[in-house]
């Protein structure tokens, strides 16, 4: 029989499978910058290699809506604990074997198309993972303190970015660049079987969540829960999907587009950037905590629009501090920046989890955070390196900060449900 699920076993269950989910997803993006563009794209030219590379990162965002549709459905029918179960072996496998592929040298173009596929994976498991970890916390969670659990999931992405950073911090330490390109970086790829376990083990203990057993009881599941959704509650998916654009945007400016753009351009070295990416990813993690707590105190809308207020006046900071050679000016740029995406990032999963009723929530959240991935987080890379090429880093942070004012725009519409 399964045990009775404690709070610390239920934070930890969430917790614990973001944390897996975003370092499989993480470790990718660090291999799309560094490697992917040598060994599966070597046919072109150094720029346009680049280019291909995070096109085959951004298609994860395009998966991940059908994730959410997928494991959303089986979510709301069946139960929020089979189907994280289910979302974790999806990414987890399709890590596993990116890890073990063929090159461009070995198979030709088949090794890209394979790459692609296993990305493919990665979003679909991802785009199921979220919205479940996320209500695991909320629909857990005791009166007043709704957001600090759904903080929880949300450390996830943080510390999911250390781990992998950190991986290939070490892999560089030990190997030699040749070694490193031969099979070095595969290792973070395979070696992610064994966190997937770890997290399979926790996951198998906890029990399902009292809004969900209630939704059973009561007979009010819905049969179609994408169908009711984009019918029923179309209007609330809009709106909950640009007030996550500028949160999307801005992460992954300071992290995939910041790397390739700052060892690359800037001339800074891999693993000189790297560490000033996770002394900023500290300040990330450090305000996703404080901004749950000032949501509970002050609510969830009001933390994300003072956050995005924020984002948008960072945006008129990218050309004074992210500059070649200047360290300290970048370590400052990363750590404000991350610093304000663990102010938005903290209470919107909670805000999103209010915004839909318990019989399509998991579908409804998922959906919403995932086309907010597509919108704002998989063209950032793509179009940041374009802007900086022909308009300079300036034209990046007027394009930040004008995704940030349509989430604001989107912010003062949103309304929370009353608590069921």
């Amino acid at each position: 029989m399964t045990a009775p699920a404690s709070p610390r076993r239920i934070l930890f269950a969430s917790l614990i499978g973001t944390t897996i989910e975003f370092f499989d997803f993480y470790i990718y993006a660090t291999a799309a910058v560094l490697v992917f563009p040598h060994l599966f794209f070597p046919a072109a030219e150094p720029a346009a290699a680049t280019l291909q590379s995070l096109a085959t990162f951004a298609l994860a965002f395009f998966a991940r809506p059908l994730g959410s549709a997928l494991f959303g459905h089986y979510g709301d029918r069946v139960g929020r604990k089979a189907t994280l179960v289910a979302a974790l072996l999806t990414m987890g496998i399709s890590t596993v074997l990116i890890g073990l592929l063929p090159t461009y040298a070995q198979i030709g173009v088949w090794a890209p198309a394979l790459l692609a596929l296993c990305r493919f994976g990665q979003g679909l498991g991802l785009g199921g993972e979220w919205g479940g970890a996320v209500l695991l916390a909320t629909e857990n969670a005791p009166p007043g303190k709704r957001a600090w659990y759904g903080m929880f999931p949300q450390l996830g992405a943080p510390l999911g970015f250390l781990c992998s950073t950190g991986i290939f911090l070490l892999l560089a330490q030990v190997l030699d660049e040749g070694q490193f390109m031969a099979w070095g970086w595969r290792i973070p790829f395979v070696a992610s079987a064994a966190l997937v376990l770890v997290g399979l083990w926790v996951r198998l203990r906890i029990t399902e969540t009292p809004a969900f057993q209630k939704a059973v009881e009561r007979d009010e599941r819905e049969r179609l829960p994408m169908a009711t959704v984009l019918t029923r509650h179309a209007g609330t998916l809009a709106v909950g999907t640009l007030s996550l654009m500028a949160t999307f945007v801005l992460f992954y400016l300071m992290t995939v587009f910041a790397l390739s753009w700052g060892t690359s351009q800037l001339g800074y070295g891999r693993q000189e950037f790297l560490l000033l990416q996770m002394a900023g990813v500290l300040c990330f993690a450090a305000t996703i905590p404080l901004s749950a707590i000032y949501a509970d105190r002050s609510g969830r809308r009001r933390a994300m629009l003072l956050a995005t207020l924020g984002i948008i006046a960072f945006g008129l900071l990218f050309e004074p501090l992210f500059a070649a050679g200047h360290p300290a000016q970048v370590l400052l740029f990363l750590c404000v920046g991350l610093g304000l995406m663990g102010l938005t990032y903290g209470p919107c999963g909670t805000i999103l989890a209010e915004m839909f009723p318990t019989p399509v929530r998991y579908t409804g959240a998922s959906l919403a955070f995932n086309l907010a991935g597509i919108l704002g987080a998989s063209p950032a890379p793509y179009i940041a390196t374009r802007l900086a090429g022909s308009h300079g880093i300036a034209a990046v942070g007027a394009y930040l900060s004008a995704m940030a004012a349509l989430t604001l725009l989107a912010l003062l519409l949103v309304r929370a449900r009353p608590a069921e």
